[in-house]
Order: C-alpha cells, then structure tokens, then sequence
C-alpha cells in the first residue's frame, strides 16, 4: 500500500484517471482516503487524540452543551451555523490548515481571505488563539459580528 498523499497530490492522481482505472486507483491510493462514512468525526478526533485534548475539555473551551458537542462530532447531529464548528475548531487549538480541511470534512466553505470577517478568523487561527473570548473580542475590535453562540439545534 502506498503512503498517504496530500490533497492536492491526490487530486492531480485523479485528474488524470480514466473511468477504467477508477478501481484500480482507488485500491492503490486506499491510503490517501477516508474510508469512514464520518471524515469530519474522525478528522478531529485525530486532531484531537494528536493534541492530547479530551472531548469534554473541547465542549468546555468552545461552550458547546457537551451532548451537543458529542452529537456533532459523532455526526448523530448535524448544525447549519458554520460558527458552531469555528467554536470546536479553536477550542481544538487546529492550525489554519487543519481548521480549513475540516470546515470542508464537515460541509462548509473553508474561510476565505477576501471576506473580512474570515481573514480575522484566519488570523486568529495564525496566532494560535485557542480561547473563544479572545477570537470574539478581536472580531469586535474590528466591527465584525461575534461567533455565533451555541445551543442544540
């Protein structure tokens, strides 16, 4: 079995498979995919597992009601407010990059340099703020509309 290849390595793979080697290619880079029926789930839980941070420290950091916060993960619950995500995102202390691959692997839009309430948020990612205060208080700093707080949908 090959190694796990980037994204972007992956996607120049499969620009340039035909139908009739779909399988094949599929088989041979097993590796570089996610096998789960829930990528998102899996994804943070690594991240997570990686950071040593316990799912419950998570809620807590991103004041998210902890069956909630399980439900979401778990993928038994699924939110349409992009914010919620950001929220468990920064409590998980992710990277930039590893905060754009989940906001994809949960269904939303990666954030956006040209928007400014997104290019805060990259910053904030950048800086490594993990806190939610600080990420809203810097949103407000710059006349931008706080995260979105959480209860069950």
């Amino acid at each position: 079995m090959n190694e796990p290849k980037t994204t972007d390595t992956l996607t120049n793979v499969l620009l340039g498979t035909s139908p009739e080697s779909a399988g094949k290619v599929l088989q041979d880079e097993a590796a570089s995919m996610f096998t789960s029926d829930r990528p998102f789930s899996v994804f943070l839980r690594e991240r997570l597992k990686d950071k040593g941070l316990r799912q419950q420290d998570l809620f807590v950091a991103a004041d998210i009601p902890e069956r909630y916060g399980y439900k979401l993960i778990s993928g038994e619950k699924h939110t349409v407010k992009r914010d919620v995500i950001l929220r468990l995102l920064f409590a998980a202390a992710l990277r930039l990059d590893d905060a754009q691959r989940a906001l994809k692997l949960y269904g939303f839009s990666p954030l956006y340099a040209r928007i400014p309430r997104d290019a805060v948020l990259m910053i904030a990612f950048n800086s490594g703020i993990r806190e939610i205060e600080r990420v809203n208080e810097l949103l407000e700093e710059h006349g931008m509309v706080p995260l979105e707080s959480c209860g069950e949908e």
